[in-house]
């Protein structure tokens, strides 16, 4: 029973799904509550994952019986194990959030929970899948669903929405024509077999090509720079209520299917036509740190400016999985697992904020700190400390083991990118807290006091951004040892 697991948590959001709108035929006021109900049991079901993951190591599951590469197959190794994990408890934080803050119109709006549970199945298949175009399935399942979702809130959000699915498209033909170019060369598409018959070919023009487009595509849904556009006016004017889960989510697990691609096929010492593609990526990312921080610190919208922040931290992972060291790897895909929930909680606060006070902008959230509720400026501190990287939170540890990678690689370029980086991300906070905290004229004192559902998720989000800090050693260590046993 429990190598059906991954399954498992496939078909419980999946089912639940499609399954909404007979559910609620008669009573759509329930479909808060079922889409609660479903997340909990994919936290229970994915922690229980987890641990057979532990004991067992990785186990390949055969859908339906049919062994690659004729059949489809899943691979439930400790990195899907993990990232599994996290993205349901994420989605659990955010969805008890959502029932708060919920745009007008969506509180009981069937197709707008249907959407959200679907796009949770198609993540967690991207997770799993270990052929190619498994992967380029569900990816599209994730994504037709995050455009509709964007365009949920309606007005504006519908031109940002459409510019999304238009790139989010062409991302994805470049993905397909990436395939096609593989599957001419090797005559499959399964990554075990592709593993096995690349390396002779690494030369071949074909499977150059194949990996180019591949990687753009990929690079287009994680929003790497400079193909990022359609990123922070996405986030900027989508529904308050599912903004969270996207920003947690979408990136991160588009850049996850990219680092299984990067090991599984290329692996850390290979050159494909010449060109070393870690230094290449590595590089790639060092800009995408520095640009992405630079454009959060001219912000002057909470949400663009949070946004451009999680642009930049796509860089920061890129550089720490590709140093080709398994520190820096480790250190990588454990500030990725922070970056969701750092994500999540700062665009709680962004929606909570607009929610309650009606402020979107530095200027708007000016004093806000002397009226607010404490849950909300203790969460902002919080999330804050963690973004720089401060201990004791992840995200310090984070960074601090991508730089012993690079040092241990003597990529002292991707040490500087992540040094800046931080100074950068100091920068646009202490703007936000300088505003926050300013000492206004003249305000009404009328101290806000938050729902608990709220005050349920910033608490939960807070817990965990430095329990991941106080368990970095247990965690990284789990990630060291996964790689050296070719967990990824």
């Amino acid at each position: 029973m429990s190598s059906h697991l991954p399954i498992l948590l496939f078909l419980v959001p999946f089912f639940m799904g499609v399954s909404m709108p007979i559910l609620t035929a008669k009573r759509r006021e329930l479909c808060p509550d079922i889409t609660l109900g479903t997340v909990i049991v994919m936290v229970i079901v994915a922690i229980l994952n987890l641990r057979f993951v532990l004991t067992q190591g990785p186990i390949e599951y055969a859908l339906g019986g049919w062994t690659a590469p004729l059949g489809i197959a899943w691979l439930n190794d400790s990195i899907a194990a993990l990232i599994a994990l996290t993205i349901s408890v994420v989605s659990l934080i955010t969805i008890v959030y959502g029932r708060v803050v919920v745009t007008t119109g969506l509180e009981k709006s069937v197709p707008y929970y249907t959407l959200i549970l679907i796009m949770m199945s198609g993540l967690v298949g991207l997770i799993f899948a270990a052929d190619l175009f498994n992967v380029f399935v569900f990816l599209e399942v994730a994504a037709l669903t995050g455009y509709a979702l964007v365009a949920a809130s309606g007005g504006k959000a519908l031109v940002y929405a459409f510019r999304y699915l238009l790139l989010g498209s062409f991302g994805a033909t470049l993905y397909l024509l990436g395939l096609s170019h593989l599957y001419v060369a090797t005559g499959t598409l399964n990554m075990a077999d592709l593993s096995d018959r690349l390396p002779e070919l690494m030369t071949s023009t074909a499977v150059a090509a194949g990996l180019i487009y591949i990687f753009l595509g990929l690079s287009i849904k994680m929003a790497l720079i400079p193909l990022h556009s359609w990123l922070p006016d996405a986030y900027a004017n989508a529904p308050s209520s599912v903004t969270p889960f996207l920003a947690s989510t979408v990136t991160k697990v588009a850049l996850v299917a990219w680092v299984r691609i990067e090991y599984s096929l290329i692996t850390p010492t290979v050159e494909v036509s010449a060109v070393p593609v870690l230094v290449l990526l590595e590089e790639l990312g060092v800009i995408a740190a520095l640009v992405g921080g630079a454009l959060a610190l001219i912000q002057t919208d909470l949400k663009r400016m949070f946004a451009y922040g999680g642009v930049s931290h796509i860089g920061l992972i890129l550089i720490g999985v590709s140093l080709g060291n398994d520190t820096g790897f480790a250190g990588g895909m454990f500030y990725l697992i922070n970056d969701a929930i750092m994500q999540a909680a700062l665009f709680m606060i962004a929606g909570a904020i607009l929610h309650y006070h009606n402020a979107s902008t530095l200027n708007d959230v000016r004093g806000l700190g002397h009226i607010t509720s404490p849950w909300l400026t203790a969460s902002l501190i919080v999330v804050a400390i963690a973004m720089v990287g401060l201990p004791p939170t992840g995200g310090f540890f984070g960074k601090w083991n991508i730089i012993l990678g690079a040092l241990e690689a003597e990529h002292y370029v991707a040490v500087f990118a992540v040094v800046a980086s931080t100074l950068l991300t100091f920068g646009y906070f202490l703007k936000i807290f300088a505003n926050w905290f300013h000492q206004p004229q003249a305000v009404e004192v009328k101290t806000i006091e938050v729902a608990r559902e709220l005050r349920f998720s910033l608490g939960m989000a807070s817990f965990a951004i430095i329990a991941l800090g106080l368990m970095s050693d247990t965690v990284v260590q789990y990630l060291l040892e996964s790689v050296s046993r070719g967990g990824i």
